[in-house]
């Protein structure tokens, strides 16, 4: 059997052009990823840490109290840990937890009993109920905050009376401590508390609204004057915001953790959930019944199909089931012409030798290695089998 030359491509090879093509969507949507990182990271270039951090300009930040205190000899301070907090535990320092309802119980009881005896100022920001029992003992946060901003003092501290009305409200609190003071007032509840400590000079001002801290509110009404005078009270001013990456809020052994604290109810609920969305899933994805062909609308020409055909397996690299397509077909078509039925035509010991005695020549040779070997290893090779098995098949036909 004479074997032709392999063609060095075929009409189911790929062009540039339907390369690019497939390639384009990919290619757009990583250039899109792209544009979208630079632009947030020229939008985040400036110095944007948060809300009530004495580092940010931003309107929510608290840059502008941090400066005018700087102008005033104090220094400010930041910290992100619990042990960097309870370290600063000094008469001529201010602590001013930003948000205290994120720290844990357990740091909760530390930082107070760090601060408790130290002299120094304790200024908590919208402490609410999670929190103000251990940091205030003595203190109670209402449920229903204050709906009002700025509100009048209505009390003795004169820091408060200095600074005048200021955009207070938030949380409200009530206070069993006869010493304290409660300025403020939002329906007669204080958004502004000032405890004494038990014992020596320190004292906890517990703040319901962090308004008069942002930057964008100092300017307005006695902000300004009633931010400086409670922050401003110790040279030192120590700024914590908590943060969840640290190690100190990790539960200890025994402690409830997030999923201890849920009902019981909402557990199993939710396996419930889980179980009937799998049933779903399974009744939505059976079988129903054996595939049905449909009647084409349209005529389609074979070379189209088995050209889409190619292509598909050319997309999925499949020269092993092409290669299979291909020799089962030509043993079909050759089989009635070797003078055997359709139905041994894939059996070697009966096929080959009737091929056998349809050939001529050199044509004999490596027949099964043809219609029965292994799966070519390139396209070239599967290119060379199809030529092949033309070259046979119209060699079988040959009169």
């Amino acid at each position: 059997m004479t074997t032709e030359a392999p063609l060095p491509s075929t009409s189911a090879s790929p062009t540039a052009r339907q390369v690019w093509t497939r390639a384009r969507g990919v290619v757009l949507a990583l250039a899109l990823l792209l544009v979208a990182a630079v632009v947030i990271a020229v939008a985040r270039s400036g110095a944007q840490h948060g809300e009530l951090d004495p580092r940010s300009a931003d309107p929510l930040g608290s840059r502008a109290v941090a400066e005018l205190l700087a102008d005033r000899g104090v220094d400010t301070h930041v910290v992100t840990t619990l042990e960097e907090a309870s370290a600063a535990a000094k008469p001529d320092t201010t602590l001013l937890v930003a948000v205290p309802d994120l720290l844990t119980h357990r740091q909760q009881s530390r930082l107070h009993s760090a601060f408790a005896d130290s002299g120094g100022r304790t200024v908590l920001v919208s402490a609410g109920s999670a929190s103000v029992d251990r940091l205030a003992p003595g203190v109670v946060a209402d449920p229903a905050t204050s709906f009002g901003s700025t509100l009048d003092p209505v009390c003795g501290l004169p820091a408060a009376r200095s600074a005048g009305s200021a955009d207070m409200g938030g949380i409200r609190y009530t206070t069993t401590r006869p010493d304290a003071d409660e300025c403020y007032p939002s329906e007669r509840l204080a958004t502004l508390v000032r405890v004494p400590a038990a014992s020596g000079p320190g004292d906890t001002v517990l703040l319901g609204a962090p308004d008069i801290l942002l930057n964008d509110r100092l300017d307005e009404q006695g902000n300004a004057s009633l931010a400086l005078q409670l922050l401003g009270s110790h040279p030192h001013l120590v700024w914590y915001l908590p943060s969840l990456a640290d190690g100190s809020a990790a539960p200890e052994e025994g402690e409830r953790g997030f999923f201890d604290l849920l009902p019981s109810g909402w557990v199993w609920g939710t396996a419930q959930l889980f179980v009937a969305a799998a049933l779903a899933a399974l009744w939505r994805a059976r079988r129903l019944g054996p595939l049905v062909p449909e009647r084409l609308p349209v005529a389609i020409r074979a070379s189209e199909t088995v050209e889409g055909r190619a292509r598909l397996y050319r997309k999925a690299n499949a020269r092993d089931r092409a290669a299979t397509a291909l020799r089962s077909t030509t043993r079909t078509r050759l089989a009635p012409l070797a003078g055997i039925p359709v139905s041994q035509a894939h059996t070697p010991e009966v096929l080959l030798p009737a091929l056998s005695t349809r050939l001529h020549g050199d044509g004999q040779a490596s027949l099964h290695d043809l219609l029965f070997g292994p799966p070519p290893g390139d396209d070239a090779a599967l290119t060379a089998l199809a030529d092949r098995l033309d070259a046979l098949e119209r060699e079988v036909r040959r009169p």
